[in-house]
């Protein structure tokens, strides 16, 4: 469903139970039931189908964000940790720079800067998750730089780009993996967040942080119009935890994780 909802809305609306932008004024703020399994919202829209329509959405982002984190910090991050010298102190300088910034400040200051929406919210993001990657590949460089073969490989009369290609972009990938899936739930998290201070994807789209801020209008008494996106942003955020943490322990324990 995620899928089809990902490759043509047009298309995965007949997978909903429901319509999600047709309002039934009449259905309004009905509680959970058989035909409403997460009840209606304001305006009569079934909320599961609503959930469902924002979820490709909320994992695209939380794709996007992590890779273009893994792509910007590890490049800085592996040429600072391999380099080393005056290259290692301006990359990690950049980075401890953005980390300065409170995450969501510096995303909203973007976010006010550039415009509102889904694309810049993707933006915003990036620039703000990229430096804790940076840092992660700069001490996985580090541990593997130290290992003899990596001498060998520059005796042999390879160069250090090239290195860094064969020898270390593949076992740092390996052990951030674990972090980076842990991650995912993160981004998705922060996404709602955004959204719910209304710097997300805008109205009549749905997401999952602006159904709550919405539903918090009518809490507590129609208290499923925000529990219910706010559990399963929940549910999300455990399950990437969990899978995250079951990668740590398959791929190298704690001694490995950075």
């Amino acid at each position: 469903m995620v899928g089809a909802l990902l490759n043509n809305p047009a298309l995965g609306w007949a997978l909903l139970p429901y319509n999600p932008f047709q309002p039934h004024l009449s259905q309004s703020l009905q509680p959970p039931s058989i035909l409403h399994i997460m009840g209606t919202d304001d305006l009569g829209r079934d909320i599961l189908s609503r959930v469902l329509y924002a979820a490709p959405y909320d994992a695209l982002i939380s794709l996007v964000v992590v890779g273009g984190g893994i792509l910007i910090g590890g490049f800085i991050g592996m040429v600072a940790g391999f380099y080393g010298g005056g290259v290692e102190e301006f990359n990690m300088w950049l980075t401890d720079l953005f980390l300065a910034f409170p995450a969501l400040i510096l995303a909203m200051v973007i976010e006010a800067t550039f415009g509102h929406g889904y694309i810049y919210a993707m933006i915003a993001m990036i620039v703000v998750w990229w430096p804790s990657y940076a840092r992660l590949f700069r001490a996985e460089t580090i541990r593997v730089r130290s290992m003899k073969y990596i001498d060998a490989a520059l005796l042999s009369g390879l160069s250090r780009l090239e290195i860094i290609r064969r020898h270390i972009i593949r076992p740092a990938l390996i052990t951030i993996l674990p972090y980076a899936t842990l991650d995912l739930g993160n981004v998705i998290l922060f996404y709602s967040m955004l959204s719910f201070l209304g710097l997300g994807q805008q109205p009549p789209l749905p997401e999952w942080g602006s159904m709550v801020a919405l539903g918090l209008e009518y809490f507590p008494r129609w208290w499923w119009y925000s529990i219910m996106p706010g559990l399963v942003i929940l549910i999300i955020a455990v399950a990437t935890a969990l899978v995250g943490d079951g990668l740590r322990d398959v791929i190298g324990g704690e001694e490995r994780w950075v």
